[in-house]
């Protein structure tokens, strides 16, 4: 299927699209360094490319012509629990209704939207029950799940809600839930996964309180390559097992880590951070340097740009080509900033199979 890759950043929607057939038509990105970043990753010539969504004319919009998806991780800064979760309020919040003016004039087949977890509940569900009624009026059927990166082949505690719309009239079947097949666990329990749709299985339309839980959970190990002489941050304890203490702000006031596990380097005199360990897992990326690992030595040593593109999901040549036309501080602010693209992979095989059964 034809698909326009909206809010584009270095393009982790297109390539785990194209990943398994569908075509991309056009993009739209209003960072020069992340339009920078993805050209020099992804063959653009002959394509529709727009910068500032909010300067695009519904005359330009039809220019467009036909997709079958319209795809975009819409800024999340407004709904994110590490932001001041304005929502709405906040102009970058205000850009799902560009998405939705595309689907206005377009009218696609699908929908397919990213954004963090935090939208399910900003505003006691108000701002999410704001975008399931706009999506609603434009004339489709919704249905999201939260994934966690870590069951996608990537260690990486990354939890984001994805979206689904289904032009009303030529919808076959749900997307979701994806349950990840053969996971193993960590020795932690298993994570509730939240899914939920606007539609019951007989296809009548219906409000947001169907949801369906399923368990799922899997972690990978961190790679360390590639890096730098670390700063030596903590100090070994001396116990059977070795671990070193990190602070945390937590009532214990630290938490233990070992060899491979990451580490948070972000807001060291917060009060309010949590999980600022992660046992062989990183923490969600963000878009500074903030997350570090556990050396073989017990030194800490922060996160490579490469490392953290891998923790995404982006093959070493994908980042080869970044880093040619970009510094680091972009290339970090770019992973954090990006989608997963094994989950996004893992969502666009099922579109696939769901259109060959249409």
């Amino acid at each position: 299927m034809k698909f326009l890759d909206l809010f584009a950043g270095i393009g982790g929607f297109r390539l785990g699209m194209e990943s398994v057939g569908h075509e991309c038509i056009g993009f739209c990105e209003i960072d020069k360094f992340a339009r920078a970043s993805y050209k020099a990753i992804h063959n653009t010539e002959g394509e529709i490319e727009l910068h500032d969504i909010t300067a695009v004319t519904d005359e330009e919009v039809r220019a467009i012509g036909h997709v079958d998806i319209i795809c975009g991780g819409f800024p999340c800064q407004a709904f994110s629990i590490a932001g001041a979760r304005r929502g709405f309020e906040d102009t970058r919040g205000t850009l799902f209704f560009e998405i939705a003016r595309f689907a206005s004039i377009l009218k696609p087949k699908y929908l397919f939207l990213e954004n963090v977890k935090g939208l399910l509940n900003h505003d006691r569900g108000n701002t999410f029950k704001t975008i399931l009624g706009a999506l609603d009026e434009l004339g489709y059927d919704v249905e999201w799940q939260v994934l966690n990166s870590k069951n996608f082949g990537v260690p990486q505690n990354r939890e984001r809600v994805f979206i689904i719309g289904h032009l009303r009239g030529e919808r076959t079947r749900n997307v979701f839930p994806i349950v990840k097949e053969n996971a193993k666990s960590d020795n932690q329990q298993p994570k509730i996964e939240i899914v939920g749709n606007t539609k019951n299985p007989n296809g009548t339309r219906k409000g947001t309180g169907s949801v369906v839980y399923n368990s799922t959970g899997l972690v990978g190990t961190l790679l360390a390559r590639d890096y730098k002489e670390p700063k030596q941050v903590a100090v070994q304890d001396g116990s059977i097992e070795p671990k070193i203490r990190v602070k945390e702000a937590t009532k214990q006031g630290y938490a233990e880590a070992t060899i491979g596990d990451s580490v948070n380097l972000s807001h060291p005199n917060s009060k309010t951070r949590r999980g600022r360990v992660g046992k062989q897992i990183a923490n969600t990326l963000l878009t500074g340097e903030s997350q570090g690992v556990v050396e073989p030595d017990f030194r800490i040593r922060k996160l490579t740009p490469r490392e953290c593109w891998r923790l995404q999901g982006f093959p070493d040549w994908a980042f080869d080509k970044a880093q040619e036309v970009n510094s680091n501080s972009q290339l970090y602010k770019q992973a954090g900033n990006s989608v997963t693209v094994n989950v996004i992979e893992a969502i666009a095989k099922r579109l696939k199979i769901i259109e060959g059964e249409g």
